[in-house]
């Protein structure tokens, strides 16, 4: 067995129990509520304007780029639809996903890391608390309920970055673009796309964890958590988001 089996085996066996210790420890005694609005407030409040900033500026492009080529061929009144079903089912999640990712899973990382390293982690389990419970907890529900109410956001603004240009560069009334885009987006497409980012929240808050409080003593240690932590989180993302749009897929077809 090779170096880099042992590492993607003990990679995946860590964060499964991980996980299976986060199930378990979630609803018990106590929960530590405080901790819950810190990190919200941290992860959720201050990643708004990064995610806001580059789902306006993807929006944009996107109605750019859309606009040139189908203006060729006449056809630039489906711009609002092309935008609105490709920022709302994928993009917006996407991007979302990956800069709260960069932003998110390298700070949690980092400080359990640190925590680890100045010893505070070994000086919660000798107090009788659980650092499951006091540190792990509190940052992956954070994510969990941020992100999706970041990617919503985002998709509110990308499309409206779309619009701009639209009424701006291609001459399209602002009036017609929403008419559109409220036409086209439908229930399912909102929800596929916010869906997926309760599991990318996952993917990017246990992974940071796993890595923070797995820590190879010293500092140069922290940094090259900091940096694994945000490489496997963006590779999850994008290697997940293929099975769950096709999972969100296979639901729709279902009804």
């Amino acid at each position: 067995m090779t170096a880099r089996t042992e590492k993607f085996l003990d990679f995946v066996g860590g964060n499964s129990l991980l996980t299976g210790k986060v199930a378990r420890d979630l609803f018990r005694k106590p929960l530590y509520l405080d901790l819950l609005i810190v990190q919200i407030q941290s992860v959720g409040m201050r990643s708004v304007p990064l995610i806001l900033t580059v789902a306006m500026a993807v929006g944009m492009v996107m109605a750019l780029q859309f606009g040139i080529g189908l203006e060729k061929f006449g056809a630039k009144l489906y711009i609002p639809k092309l935008v609105a079903v490709s920022f709302v089912r994928e993009l917006g999640p996407i991007f979302a996903s990956l800069m709260f990712a960069a932003r998110v899973g390298a700070g949690i990382t980092s400080e359990v890391a640190s925590m680890v390293v100045t010893q505070q982690v070994d000086a919660i389990r000798a107090l009788g608390t659980s650092p499951i419970k006091k540190i792990v907890i509190p940052r992956v529900l954070a994510c969990v309920i941020c992100l999706p109410l970041l990617c919503a956001f985002a998709n509110a603004i990308g499309i409206f970055g779309g619009m701009v240009v639209g009424s701006l560069d291609l001459r399209l009334n602002a009036g017609f673009y929403w008419q559109k885009v409220l036409a086209t987006v439908v229930l399912a497409d909102y929800l596929s796309g916010v869906g997926k980012t309760v599991f990318f929240a996952l993917f990017i808050a246990i992974p940071a964890c796993y890595y923070g409080l797995n820590v190879e003593r010293g500092t140069q240690g922290v940094g090259v958590a900091t940096t694994r932590a945000v490489v496997t989180s963006s590779i999850m993302i994008l290697v997940g988001d293929y099975f769950l749009t096709k999972l969100f897929w296979i639901i729709q077809s279902w009804k």
